[in-house]
């Protein structure tokens, strides 16, 4: 008889924040040269809350507003980077790691393009992982919506975790 080596899981996550004058554009754990930045209780940074809640998903550790809740003055314009680290670190407490990640980013403007390789960067960085196992894929709306009238950027991500079977 064959005994599989590995469990594996999938999430997702998705998250949407509003452009707002007076604010800096964090992407993907990086900033993105814009006139407008992300709405938020901690950085704002809708592409790493989008992967934190998938990796949660994924463990079936809940999502990122029941482990940092924006009622928490500590979590008051944290780094969501720190957070997403936190994440990984809580789901590795029960032997998961981060396979890979794809990712949809949300966005009539700015243009992603020039800046996808330095996001793709930070998240493996952020996520332990190898380069070549984050994808990125830069959607607009086609003008419809909070997001293709240029008001929010939103991100979905789907991750998937394995770990030994015992």
């Amino acid at each position: 008889m064959i005994y599989p080596q590995y469990e594996y899981r999938s999430g997702i996550g998705t998250d949407i924040h509003r452009l707002v004058p007076e604010r800096k554009l964090m992407l993907g754990g990086i900033e993105i040269p814009f006139e407008l930045g992300l709405l938020g209780y901690s950085d704002g940074d809708a592409v790493l809350h989008a992967i934190t809640d998938a990796v949660l998903g994924a463990a079936g550790q809940g999502d990122i507003g029941m482990l940092f809740p924006d009622t928490d003055p500590q979590f008051k314009n944290a780094d969501s980077g720190e957070l997403l680290r936190h994440a990984v670190w809580q789901v590795s407490q029960q032997k998961w790691e981060i396979v890979n990640v794809d990712l949809i980013v949300h966005a009539q403007q700015p243009k992603l393009g020039p800046h996808r390789g330095q996001m793709r960067r930070r998240i493996a960085e952020l996520l332990e992982i190898d380069f070549a196992n984050v994808n990125i894929k830069a959607k607009t709306n086609e003008g419809l919506d909070a997001v293709g009238e240029g008001r929010a950027i939103a991100a979905t991500a789907v991750v998937m975790l394995r770990r030994k079977v015992k």
